[in-house]
């Protein structure tokens, strides 16, 4: 393999372990904070143990997540040293700003919150959760805003043969950027969800800490069905910004070949990418891809056979990600509706119990073939129409690569065991037992 292959190998394998830590911390902050504020408002000592058992499970979640965050950000000079030469005026300023506000405000915090316990006041230590919550929030922010330059380059000018910034508040305010942001946090906040359902609903089935899980779900339950819905409503708007500013990654998406008004929308297609076709095309309904891309059933649809053949993204793994992720959001939503329906009583209903406990990993997946689609239909770009991936590749021999690629692997499989092995552990081990006050008053 050449260079520039094993190279995007090299940094998927990183991005996409990194990723796995990610949503849950965005998710779990602002459920952990949402849980203490009734535990400072109310006083219920359950709800202290309730927010130390889902803490432990964060923090296991979170230590990770830094370990595999760093590695992750020098790649941009060991591998892709030519991109980071064309935009690291750019690109460099929205990592700085990250990594010495977002993540050091996040990082403080955290270290009060998980050893401040009985050392600040109750509302000081809820408010270094939300302030871990805003600040993991707010670190994901910038980095998008930095992809959201690769997938659409605003506020810059060409001098010199490099993307000079030439208007900060332009890269702020760049649309496709924040359409990512906002689906990709409410991803993150969904999946946070499903965890805490999923987890519950385990140890209701087995009729360990009954009270405790159930208020587990009640907070759960409704943030998860309004996340559900969210995650849907942001991702049509995002839909509607491929449409806008990456026309050919929206008809990769549907595998639409040939530009039309009224553009239909199959229900069954595989596509053909050689023959520039579908080779299988059934269920037609028409005008709703017109619909999903422009708010309009009469608007035209760019076909992909009206670009040119190497500025045409990989069809099959563009296409295959976009139904899989539309089709998990689907059931999201039929699952936490079900999980909120009844959440007074989720133990009853042994069925939804199983499927939502199965269903843990089904949002981490999801969220992986949403990235998939992202990056994957940009190319054959790094940065859209100004810079072909093989061009931004560091010189440097595929052997080295392929030597760190498979070091990558291996560690990263490590640690892939350990954070599972850790957290299916102390899900499985549930919340330290109640105080024997607790025990004998019962729950309030």
């Amino acid at each position: 393999m050449d260079v520039v292959l094993l190279s995007r190998l090299q940094f998927a394998v990183a991005v996409f372990f990194h990723f796995i830590f990610v949503p849950l911390t965005l998710g779990m902050t602002v459920l952990l904070a949402i849980m203490e504020t009734a535990y400072v408002r109310t006083g219920n000592e359950m709800y202290k143990r309730m927010v130390k058992f889902w803490g432990k499970l964060f923090i296991i979640n979170f230590v990770l997540g830094i370990v595999t965050g760093i590695t992750l950000e020098f790649q941009f000079g060991t591998n892709w040293s030519k991109y980071s030469a064309f935009v690291g005026d750019i690109f460099g300023s929205l990592l700085a700003i990250e990594a010495s506000v977002a993540f050091f405000l996040e990082s403080t915090f955290v270290a009060v919150w998980i050893f401040g316990w009985d050392k600040v006041s109750q509302k000081t230590h809820c408010v270094a959760i939300w302030l871990v919550a805003i600040a993991s929030n707010l670190s994901a922010l910038w980095i998008i805003l930095a992809n959201g330059f690769m997938q659409h380059p605003v506020g810059y000018v060409m001098r010199n043969g490099r993307a000079e910034l030439d208007n900060f508040l332009t890269v702020l305010t760049n649309p496709y950027a924040w359409g990512q942001y906002f689906h990709t946090i409410s991803s993150g906040w969904l999946l946070a969800g499903f965890f805490v359902l999923g987890i519950s609903a385990w140890h209701l089935l087995r009729k360990n800490e009954v009270d405790l899980f159930k208020a587990s779900v009640k907070f759960a339950a409704p943030f998860t069905l309004v996340l559900a819905l969210a995650v849907a409503l942001f991702g049509h708007h995002q839909g509607n910004n491929v449409a806008l500013y990456q026309p050919a990654k929206l008809a990769a998406m549907e595998s639409h070949w040939e530009t039309a008004t009224k553009a239909p929308m199959f229900a069954l297609v595989w596509p053909d990418q050689e023959n520039g076709k579908n080779a299988v095309e059934a269920i037609e309904i028409p005008g709703l891809l017109s619909f999903l891309a422009f708010n309009d059933f009469n608007a035209e649809v760019t076909g992909l056979n009206d670009f040119a053949k190497e500025d045409i993204p990989p069809v099959l793994t563009t296409f295959l990600s976009f139904r899989f992720m539309v089709g998990m959001g689907g059931l999201f939503i039929l699952l936490a509706f079900l999980a909120w329906k009844k959440r007074e009583d989720l133990a009853g209903t042994p069925l939804l119990c199983k499927a939502l406990t199965y269903a843990i990993p089904l949002p981490y997946i999801a969220i992986m073939a949403g990235w998939m689609l992202a990056e994957v239909g940009r190319q054959p770009w790094i940065v859209y129409s100004l810079m072909r991936t093989s061009d931004a590749v560091s010189p440097v021999p595929s052997s080295s690569v392929a030597v760190s690629l498979l070091s990558f692997i291996v560690v990263y499989s490590a640690l892939g065991i350990l954070d599972i092995y850790l957290l299916i552990k102390y899900a499985r081990k549930g919340p330290q037992p109640a105080p024997a006050a607790e025990s004998e008053e019962g729950v309030a």
